[in-house]
């Protein structure tokens, strides 16, 4: 037990100057959504070592360009889809839901999920962005 109080002090220490120095929302969106996954997985050292993986994995992911948000910004909605997980930027959502190709940029595709347009990678349906 004290070894795993140890460690999670530990990734507790290393998230907190990870999500302080991100320059972008990816990295506290990935542990916030991480630390939630890895609660129902493995209860509280579960939701540390999740929001740490959260963290790491969503501060690595590149925003799309200007050009891709203004365009899904500029479209009309298209109906929403709801499901039950949080929207965070690292990871994957549904291969059920419909995307819509970005035509200047077919490595990104968009659509609206539980009321927020998502841009998301159409190969593995990583979330890349999460438009408000």
């Amino acid at each position: 037990m004290r070894a795993y109080l140890i460690t999670a002090a530990a990734v507790l220490t290393t998230l907190s100057f990870s999500t302080a120095y991100a320059d972008d929302d990816g990295a506290i969106a990935g542990a916030a959504g991480g630390a939630a996954t890895g609660a129902v997985v493995g209860g509280p050292i579960g939701a540390v070592v999740g929001g740490a993986a959260g963290a790491i994995i969503g501060g690595s992911i590149e925003p799309p360009p200007e050009k891709v948000v203004t365009y899904v910004q500029s479209q009309p909605v298209p109906q929403s889809i709801v499901i039950d997980t949080p929207i965070v930027v690292g990871e994957p959502i549904p291969k059920s839901v419909t995307l819509v190709t970005v035509p200047d940029s077919p490595q990104y595709a968009y659509t609206v999920v539980n009321n927020q347009r998502v841009i998301v990678d159409p190969q593995t349906y990583t979330v890349v962005q999460v438009l408000n």
